[in-house]
């Protein structure tokens, strides 16, 4: 009998292995997923300094890989916060290296997807990619670089570094890539549409490789205040977590423990818990044995007084910068925006914002338009796996007076420190109960006022299917009347017509 044999293999050597995993199932694919991912590292780094995005991408052709295939040359740049030199080859070049895993609401969830943009374009074009970038400081900073697979490190093949003389802030990401364009072209280019949609107060140029320019002006310089790092809500936490927890906290007793290191946890919660959990609260944390560390979990999410967390850790765009961002991209003739109140699943909060809109560009289809975003990413693929389809499928559209043939368009968009996404691709959300929930509310409330719109518009075109027939046949009438009376002449009817009119005016 054959011998098992064992061996490591790195993060890097896993995800070249299973790329399918990050969204890089095919040609097409991969590059929506690579630009997607570098636009997305991009925006939050000039939204983290609060600065208006701009961002220029380029996309040109370097030669041909097969007959289906062509190898392009993607080009990034934008005016961020920029990153710190001895950053810059980890940051590009080390997959699960980054600064995406902190508890705060980011477009990135994995600290994942540039690098996984980077490795593919490396093991399909066998070439490095180069960065540039600056903190605004007296140096730009440029590398030339790989990754060394099997071992998970950069490998830096070339640094350069200039004066910057104009003070300039940001980065630039340049690497070659296997891609097939022409089946992602619709894709691409509505991403851009619907980043901008939700992101107003951004400029977005895109170049492709037949010089085609698209351009998506901000319609806004306000932004909404960037989100806050915050602490683990005691609902959310596990036996690993509180493990690490106690082997850093500089406490020496569990009540400042809880409160050091606990959402929303301050002196009197955390001395009613350890009532209720009965634990002194001179206790040294790290004292505490195993079995009571699994205790100390079960009482956290059994203990029913905690506060809920402060949803003050998030960044929704609000109401007006929604509202915005739609009108700009779709101009519809009736726009409603709804925000929820602050919720929250398994300890961690978030914030659903809701819009309908009907008529004006928005095209008839048969079906609803639906745009799905999570933290301002627009998720365009698996739109039937995702719980807001379930919510609008399950809806009573009949109760609003809305039929699917209808020009209308549904914007979702959810916030939080940790969106439920299904699928490292980040492309729908998990139906969890409290998302389903506020969604709906949300998704009703929009509608009630859609109903009153169309309830209106009903009202007002019948109105003047009336007022048609009447300007239509009150001559008629009343010329038939004169010749009843034997008169003449008929009687003046243009001051009647003109307050019926205005009536109708008012009306409308």
């Amino acid at each position: 009998m054959a011998q098992a044999t064992f061996e490591e293999i790195s993060a890097s050597d896993f995800f070249y292995r299973n790329r399918d995993i990050a969204g890089l199932t095919n040609p097409s694919r991969a590059i929506f997923v690579a630009i997607r991912e570098v636009v997305e590292n991009s925006l939050d780094a000039a939204e983290s300094q609060k600065i208006p995005p701009d961002i220029y991408v380029r996309l040109s052709y370097e030669g041909e890989a097969t007959k289906e295939t062509q190898i392009y040359k993607l080009r990034v740049q934008d005016n961020g916060s920029g990153i710190q030199p001895k950053f810059i080859p980890s940051a590009f070049g080390q997959v699960l290296y980054g600064s995406k895993y902190k508890l705060k609401q980011m477009r990135g969830t994995f600290g994942l997807g540039g690098k996984m943009a980077v490795l593919y374009g490396q093991v399909t074009t066998h070439k490095p990619a180069i960065v540039t970038s600056s903190t605004g400081q007296a140096k730009i900073y440029t590398f030339t670089l790989m990754i060394d697979i099997q071992r998970n490190r950069p490998i830096i093949l070339d640094r350069k570094v200039l004066i910057n003389k104009d003070n300039w802030h940001g980065t630039i990401v340049e690497f070659n890539l296997e891609g097939d364009y022409l089946r992602a072209m619709p894709k691409i280019i509505e991403y851009f549409k619907q980043t901008a949609m939700v992101n107003p107060y951004a400029n977005l140029t895109f170049v492709d490789p037949k010089g085609r320019l698209y351009k998506f002006t901000r319609a806004t310089t306000a932004m909404p205040d960037p989100p806050t790092e915050t602490l683990p809500h005691p609902y959310g936490v596990d036996v690993e977590l509180l493990q690490r927890l106690i082997q850093i906290t500089s406490s020496t007793n569990m009540s400042s423990f809880l409160r050091g290191h606990f959402h929303r946890v301050g002196e009197i919660t955390a001395q009613k818990f350890l009532e209720f959990a009965g634990i002194p609260p001179s206790k040294n944390p790290k004292k505490l044995t195993h079995e009571e560390i699994v205790k100390l979990m079960q009482n956290l999410k059994k203990f029913k007084d905690f506060l809920p967390p402060d949803a003050n850790c998030l960044s929704p765009l609000g109401e007006e910068l929604l509202k915005a961002g739609i009108m700009k991209e779709l101009k519809p003739e009736y726009l409603v925006v709804h925000q929820r109140k602050p919720s929250t699943y398994a300890g961690h909060p978030f914030i659903v914002e809701m819009a309908i809109a009907y008529g004006g560009d928005i095209p008839k289809t048969g079906n609803f338009v639906i745009y799905r975003f999570a933290n301002k990413i627009p998720l365009l693929y698996d739109e039937a796996s995702d719980v807001a389809y379930k919510v609008i499928s399950s809806m009573n559209w009949r109760r609003y007076k809305v039929a699917s043939d209808m020009p209308i368009a549904i914007v979702i968009h959810v916030c939080s420190t940790k969106v439920p996404y299904k699928t490292v691709g980040k492309e729908f959300i998990a139906d969890r109960p409290e998302v389903r929930k506020e969604e709906a509310n949300a998704l009703r409330e929009v509608s009630r006022q859609l109903q009153h719109f169309l309830s209106r518009k009903e009202h007002v075109h019948m109105e003047k299917k009336r007022l048609s027939i009447f300007s239509k046949y009150l001559p008629k009438i009343a010329q038939f009347s004169a010749m009843l009376a034997g008169k003449e002449k008929a009687p003046d009817i243009e001051k009647l017509l003109k307050s019926v009119q205005k009536y109708g005016a008012e009306e409308s």
